[in-house]
């Protein structure tokens, strides 16, 4: 179980590898997602709140990356945060997910990105529930829900 510190210890000496990597250039990308998706996992935007696919949707399953399909997040961790946006307690594996320092918008946040293919999926915040108190707010635009979940 991951917690705080091991977010900022991440973010400050470095993320773990990821099974794989996935790198395309900015016309394939753009070739393979949709204008919003584009926008958000490859330039870094954040969708409207609550107007989104995964905010309201609890079925099962697994979240993965809508940019190259790497598993992200097991439904069985989501949960109703009142923020707008899906948010999760934890990542299906340590190395899932890359933690980044964000000041943009005079914030100072931790960015989380697909450690697959670098694709921005939103923030994580140290306000969430016990035992770890973590919640990963992402834009829904950065997943796809497929299947069951993840064993």
């Amino acid at each position: 179980m991951l917690r705080w510190i091991d977010i900022l210890t991440f973010a400050k000496y470095g993320n773990p590898e990821p099974l794989r990597r996935v790198e395309k250039t900015a016309p394939e990308w753009a070739a393979q997602l949709t204008p919003a998706q584009f926008r958000v996992l490859r330039e870094h935007h954040t969708e409207p709140p609550y107007r989104n696919a995964y905010c309201r949707s609890y079925e099962p399953g697994c979240y993965e990356c809508a940019g190259c399909h790497s598993p992200l997040f097991d439904s069985s961790t989501k949960y109703y945060a009142i923020s707008g946006w899906p948010s999760f307690t934890q990542p299906v594996a340590r190395q899932a997910i890359s933690y980044h320092f964000d000041d943009t918008y005079n914030m100072q946040r931790v960015e989380v990105r697909c450690n697959g293919c670098g694709g921005h999926l939103g923030h994580v915040f140290p306000d969430g529930p016990a035992p770890a108190g973590l919640r990963y707010c992402i834009n829904s635009e950065s997943l796809v829900r497929v299947g069951e979940p993840a064993a």
